[in-house]
């Protein structure tokens, strides 16, 4: 598990199937901290003005915060954001749980997504590694069968997940993400 102020970012191209594995130095985490400061620090930086924000141009995050997977209660802080398809300003969400601490054991302290793909996927997180899987079976489905299906696809009932459901799927503008 990475110390609180080191760890990895993944870089995830969507458009072009990619992802790549950035170290982050201490000084960029004292610099923004915790998962909203590294949220706003990537779309103040990758984003341009005016983006659509059901557009590949969108960026994005999911961070941890800077005690998540720490053994301290209430250490499961994580937070998502992105441009709004609501108000169109900055768009972010905190939550608890144990999505951002299996991130974090996972070896990464973010994950910066950008692009879009032709096909349904989803990303699957594990020892240091961040891969691309298709998820074209499991669009359509509730979120309580998504879950069950990566679980049995990955073969661990303990895996995580933290998804959107069917009204993202159909750009509802106030839809919801639900980490497990």
């Amino acid at each position: 598990m990475a110390t609180n102020l080191e760890g990895k970012i993944a870089y995830v191209d969507l458009g072009k199937h990619e992802v790549k594995i950035e170290a982050v130095d201490s000084n960029t985490y004292r610099k923004y901290f915790g998962g909203s400061g590294l949220i706003a620090r990537h779309l103040l930086t990758m984003m341009k003005p005016g983006v659509d924000a059901f557009g590949p141009d969108n960026v994005f995050i999911y961070a941890c915060g800077p005690m998540t997977g720490g053994p301290y209660s209430g250490s499961g802080r994580s937070a998502a954001g992105c441009k709004s398809p609501l108000s169109g300003g900055f768009g972010v969400g905190e939550g608890g749980g144990f999505v951002g601490a299996e991130l974090r054991r996972a070896g990464f302290d973010a994950v910066v997504v950008t692009g879009a793909s032709d096909t349904p996927v989803y990303l699957f997180a594990h020892d240091g590694e961040m891969e691309i899987r298709d998820a074209s079976g499991l669009w359509g489905k509730t979120t309580g069968e998504v879950e069950q299906e990566i679980r049995r696809e990955l073969g661990d009932n303990l895996i995580r997940v933290a998804q959107c459901g069917p009204a993202a799927e159909a750009l509802v503008r106030y839809a919801a993400a639900r980490p497990i």
